[in-house]
């Protein structure tokens, strides 16, 4: 590749991004920025519908192509355009698209966007099922999320999304990852290939300032209602967590916002026992600027939690769970408190809101956090970095990926003849 050329990317969207309705949204944008500001032209296509909160790609010189699943039209589509980079957000679209992809465009380097590991995250929801079914106790669930990496991954192993989802990471080229903790689970557990893995964490510009401990008031907690670690922790805020705040603080108020408010949330809005669903917040970062305390007490989740993220952008202390924390700090302080129980979740809640002086502590140890983890300046370039790295010695790459290369052959196949059949069978419908 010349000076002079251009990157064309094609990134293959699960859904439109929407970076305001959840932290998957916002992740994509900020991949999206990253390839702008390295000059490459971008086209984002999507055979999912457009939802309300979607972001305005064009306004950003990125080009927009609905596409549809099981359908040829994408082989003439991706003929013409000839991409450098293929990236397909989440594995559901390189399971879909990634044989059209390599039948076409043979030379173009294959990303898979994990957003976080699928596969986890449902291993968790399972945990917790199970857990709730053994004993029905609200409160303590340390045993929970106390398991090491050889337990997460015999109970995620044998599962068919597993399965699936890790088949897609080794037939893609390179693979990023928003937690280094999930790389680890990988690499050690299930022996992936560092090579093919790039650490891309939240990307994000240090705040300037931030409203004070005597200007802010309430509880909040946000999320997309549609992705179930939050609706969960949204249930087990009703039934056991916010009762026990609210014995402590009978003033106290909590402030729920969610994209996508189901009717079955806004049934538990209840103004007298301080319990407010609020719906979709126009502008996250201003409501969470507002508030003294972020509560996130996330019993199953993978990947890191833009919520938490925001909060320490918006200099706002957090009280989570090692669930929502997972990932996030490193080896850092966490800029509030992580509890296993909701007991002590609650304990760590009411002491924060009322101890200015924690309270500020807990706030500079979020703004060392955001320097030492998500700065912008570092990730974007070291994801352009190792993409151009990738290109450049693809052959060997692939070379080096037997695995790989072998689960694209027989997969690529199987996937091949069930969407021309898929196809065929649809016109004579």
């Amino acid at each position: 590749m010349s000076a002079n050329d251009t990157t064309t990317v094609l990134v293959i969207g699960y859904v439109w991004p929407e970076p305001r309705s959840s932290a998957a949204g916002g992740h994509m944008m900020q991949i999206l920025e990253s390839f702008l500001e390295a000059g490459w032209h971008i086209t984002f296509a999507s055979p999912a519908s457009i939802g309300e909160h979607k972001a305005d790609l064009r306004s950003l010189g990125i080009d927009e192509q609905a596409i549809e699943l099981n359908n040829s039209s994408f082989d003439s589509f991706i003929t013409q355009l000839q991409p450098d980079v293929v990236l397909f957000d989440r594995f559901m679209m390189e399971e879909q698209f990634g044989w059209r992809v390599e039948k076409h465009c043979p030379d173009a380097l294959r990303v898979l966007e994990t957003s976080d590991l699928q596969s986890l995250r449902d291993a968790r929801q399972q945990q917790l099922k199970e857990r709730l079914k053994a004993d029905p106790d609200p409160d303590d669930f340390s045993e929970l999320f106390a398991p090491e990496l050889p337990q997460i991954f015999q109970q995620m192993s044998a599962t068919d999304l597993a399965q699936r989802e890790i088949a897609a990471i080794y037939r893609s080229d390179l693979s990023l990852m928003i937690s280094d903790v999930e790389i680890g689970l990988l690499t050690e557990q299930f022996c992936l290939p560092p090579a093919l893995l790039h650490w891309c964490p939240l990307m994000l510009d240090a705040p300037d300032a931030f409203r004070s401990f005597e200007q802010r008031a309430h509880f909040l907690s946000i999320g997309n209602f549609r992705h179930a670690p939050n609706w969960d922790a949204v249930l087990w805020m009703k039934t056991t967590l916010w009762p026990m705040i609210r014995q402590q603080l009978p003033s106290a108020q909590l402030h729920i916002y969610g994209a996508y408010t189901p009717p079955k949330a806004t049934a538990l809005h209840n103004p007298a026992q301080g319990f407010h669903v609020l719906n979709w917040a126009e502008d996250a970062l201003q409501v969470m600027s507002a508030a003294r305390i972020c509560l996130a007490p996330l019993r199953f989740g993978a990947g890191i939690k833009g919520k938490l993220v925001d909060a320490m952008l918006c200099g706002t202390p957090s009280i989570t769970t090692p669930i929502g924390a997972e990932a996030m700090h490193g080896d850092l302080p966490w800029p509030g408190a992580v509890e296993s129980s909701a007991q002590a979740l609650a304990r760590a809640a009411v002491q924060l809101y009322q101890d200015s002086s924690a309270w500020h502590r807990a706030q500079a140890a979020g703004q060392a956090l955001l320097a030492a983890r998500y700065d912008r300046r570092l990730h974007g370039p070291a994801l352009v970095a190792r993409i151009e790295q990738c290109r450049e010695q693809l052959v060997q790459h692939r070379r080096d990926n037997f695995t790989g290369a072998m689960l694209r052959h027989h997969h690529h196949k199987s996937t091949q003849y069930m969407a021309q059949w898929i196809e065929a069978k649809n016109r004579t419908a």
